[in-house]
């Protein structure tokens, strides 16, 4: 019986809505489109925070842990100002590495903040939060677009393409600018006073504050000027395309829309929304049952994969919602206890819209087509799931050959000052995730060459300890070059004269089954793991108590030696990220490749050596894994363990990608996982720097011994710092996988070799023709 061809339709229709071209435009809101990638981003509500979720990316904040008030979306970016106005910062959705375009504290603008962001086709406008109503811009066709625009004071602005408008405090009055577009759709409002107004791709409509009637101006090639003769005041909270307009009944929260071909999708008749903004050719809303997030074309509606949306800006007193109330429950969906205000616009709605904690069963009941669509939904996902049990089952899919391998018991914690692993004992799930929530380049990932196999499979060699010894002249002080897991390595030279690297097993009594374990773990999964990234083995030696293993040897030693010692070697940006990127690549190999795959689970810049040409290779997998384990013991090395896993004893392959987060701090920084300056206590290098990046400063945390980036490495080391903060995110639902780590640090190393870019706002670049 063939699979079932309703989950592949509906597949089919997700990725053809996704993937349209369309260009967007913006003002302020709680959700924004950017239409040249498709990508929809939110504020989710009752977090602890109000980061920035966006989709494709799932849950995944875009700075964990710092909040916004605001977003826009533009054509190929998008802004949001943070909580307080104190910066505006813009995202490129190709890179999501953030470009702090205003800081209050910054000696241009000083003390003074920012609300309303209104993001165009390739500008940035925003009010100053001051009472005002002056507004700054950004970008923009040189001599259209002032830095700051004085010709009125604005209540609230909106951009399009290549133009901004904004209503006046003083009267309601509609003032524009960016060029002879702006003039003429400014002209076309002349005494006409407005309670709202939204831009299009080139065209502007607003509410009548006498008629209560919709008036639109500029173009109206395809009708999207041609606003609906609905009663007085019953269409509000607008939302312009590029061909179409849409609005918000007052009465009921339904949607309305004309323009070309564009209508309301019929699948969504009935249902209410807090809000709605649109990018070219579609439409997203949040839904008033339960705050979720769909969009829709002219034909296709899709319920985003995004946490619910807060319905309206958070702000911090109660008494700014005096004009209208406070909008129901505002204090649970916001964070910190704030309050979102009620719209003027409306009559506050019967029942109030849910907390994060409550059932949707208080809100408006969610309409027929909801439920329908719903169960649809839901109906083809259960169906593409089996389609695709189905499809391994008999062979269709892929056929891979399974590859036994040991797992080991390890145990007890240990510490001292020189960071060794400690100890834990697996169980047997074997479950994988494929989760990838950081910023995907999917099309990217599947074009590039993946670097694999390096070799082909070889049998390890079987040496004597009497042959060993004599390599390591018995092995030596003066041949002591490290440490892995339960065993010291040493330099040997064998007698055809390959020079490798011997670790010798601890020889104390006490930790004989450790020993064992580690030894028989390490041998099973080199034996079959062959990569150029991954540290080769070359053979073993099993006698008596004696357990040794002898690998290929690594003549630049460690990363954790060139990025802590004064004679290190790693002196370039670009060289410390393609070190970077090589392991990587090796991480990325054991959890995508290997079969089953391996956690490898102690992860850290001592674990990464350096062959002769300096490429980078992972090494030591005495206590790697295979598969997820969902309870066990911790095992890694302190500083670099997932707490996630130390402290729910909860293993994924996450806890390797924060392993790898820190490494990519100590590149950044030269500091030690963990470090002490001076007189104070020692401090997690995690807690040292994700709040100065998070802040946007990625220059204060820098290795001051490496000479600063020029211009052709400045965006590449910020995109890095983005990367090392979003994989040591708390939790590792928000951390990326090892294939958008890899997928971002070849964009790093590409604006390394591209010689453009910099860190500086004043050289901004996040939207391309």
């Amino acid at each position: 019986m063939p699979p079932n061809p309703a989950p592949a339709a509906s597949l089919l229709l997700l990725l053809l809505l996704l993937l349209s071209s369309a260009d967007a435009l913006g003002s302020a809101s709680t959700l924004a489109v950017v239409s040249g990638t498709n990508t929809v981003c939110g504020i989710p509500a009752g977090n602890s925070s109000q980061t920035i979720s966006c989709s494709p990316g799932g849950s995944t904040p875009i700075l964990p842990a710092v909040p916004f008030d605001s977003l826009s979306g533009g054509r190929n970016f998008f802004c949001g100002v943070r909580s307080g106005g104190l910066s505006l910062l813009c995202w490129s959705t190709t890179t999501y590495a953030p470009k702090r375009i205003f800081n209050a504290n910054s000696s241009s603008s000083a003390a003074v903040g920012l609300r309303d962001p209104a993001v165009g086709d390739d500008h940035v406008c925003a009010i100053e939060d001051t009472g005002s109503g002056v507004v700054h811009c950004w970008r923009g066709q040189p001599g259209l677009f002032p830095s700051v625009v004085r010709s009125g004071t604005f209540r609230s602005i909106t951009s399009g393409r290549g133009f901004s408008c904004g209503v006046t405090i003083s009267n309601s009055s509609v003032k524009c600018w960016g060029g002879e577009i702006g003039g003429s759709i400014e002209r076309e409002f002349a005494n006409v006073s407005v309670s709202e107004l939204v831009a299009g791709d080139s065209h502007v409509c607003g509410v009548d504050r006498l008629s209560g009637l919709i008036i639109c101006g500029g173009n109206n090639v395809s009708g999207q000027s041609n606003a609906p003769s609905a009663p007085a005041f019953e269409l509000s909270r607008l939302a312009l395309g590029a061909n179409h307009s849409c609005a918000l009944r007052r009465s009921n929260g339904t949607v309305v829309c004309w323009g070309g071909r564009f209508r309301f999708n019929s699948a969504l008749n009935g249902t209410s929304f807090e809000s709605i903004v649109a990018g070219a050719n579609r439409v997203c809303g949040v839904v008033t049952a339960n705050l979720s997030v769909i969009c829709w074309d002219v034909s296709n509606a899709v319920l985003l994969p995004l946490p619910k949306i807060i319905p309206g800006e958070c702000v911090s007193n109660a008494s700014s919602c005096s004009d209208c109330g406070v909008f129901p429950d505002s204090q649970s969906l916001c964070a910190g206890s704030r309050f979102i205000c009620q719209r003027c616009d409306e009559a506050p709605p019967s029942s109030p819209p849910p907390s994060s904690s409550s059932s949707s069963s208080s809100h408006r009941k969610p309409s027929k087509a909801l439920v329908a669509f719903a169960i649809v939904g839901s109906v083809g996902a259960v169906l593409g799931l089996c389609s695709i049990i189905y499809c391994l089952w008999i062979g269709v899919c892929a056929q891979k050959k399974i590859h036994n391998s040991v797992q080991p018991t390890i145990a007890p914690i240990q510490s001292d000052p020189a960071m060794p692993p400690i100890g834990g004992s697996p169980s047997s799930s074997r479950s994988r995730s494929r989760s990838s929530i950081f910023h995907r380049q999917s099309s990217r990932a599947m074009r590039r060459q993946r670097s694999g196999t390096s070799h082909p499979d070889r049998v390890a060699e079987e040496f004597t300890f009497a042959e060993l010894a004599k390599a390591t002249e018995n092995f030596s002080k003066e041949n002591r070059i490290g440490a892995g897991s339960f065993g010291t390595v040493y330099k040997g030279k064998l007698e055809d004269g390959r020079e490798v690297a011997i670790k010798r097993g601890e020889r104390t009594t006490k930790r004989v089954q450790e020993k064992e374990n580690a030894f028989q773990s390490e041998l099973a999964f080199l034996s079959r793991l062959h990569h150029k990234h991954l540290v080769g083995l070359v053979g073993f030696c099993e006698e008596e108590e004696e357990r040794l293993l002898v690998y290929e040897y690594m003549k630049n030693g460690a990363l954790y030696y060139h990025i802590h010692n004064s004679n290190g070697k790693l002196e370039s940006w670009k060289t410390r990220i393609r070190v970077c990127l090589d392991a990587a690549r090796g991480i990325e190999y054991l959890h995508n490749y290997a079969v089953p795959p391996i956690i490898h689970r102690d992860i850290k810049s001592s674990n990464i050596l350096l062959d002769s040409n300096w490429m980078a290779r992972v090494s030591d997998f005495g206590l790697s894994l295979e598969g997820e384990n969902l309870s066990m013991k911790a095992a890694g090395t302190v500083g670099y363990m997932d707490p996630e896993y130390y402290g729910l004893h909860h293993l994924t392959a996450k806890s390797d990608v924060y392993g790898f987060g820190v490494v990519l701090l100590e590149v950044l920084t030269g500091r030690r996982a963990i470090f002490k300056e001076g007189e104070a206590e020692a401090m997690s290098l995690v807690d040292y720097a994700v709040p100065r990046i998070g802040e946007g400063e990625v220059g204060r945390v820098l290795d001051p011994r490496v000479v600063p980036p020029g211009p052709s490495e400045a965006e590449a080391v910020e995109l890095v710092a983005y990367v090392a903060l979003h994989c040591v995110s708390l939790e590792g639902k928000d951390r990326p996988s090892m294939a958008d780590v890899v997928a971002n640090l070849e964009r790093a190393m590409s604006l390394c070799e591209d010689s453009h870019g910099s860190i500086s706002s004043n050289n901004i670049s996040l939207g391309s023709d």
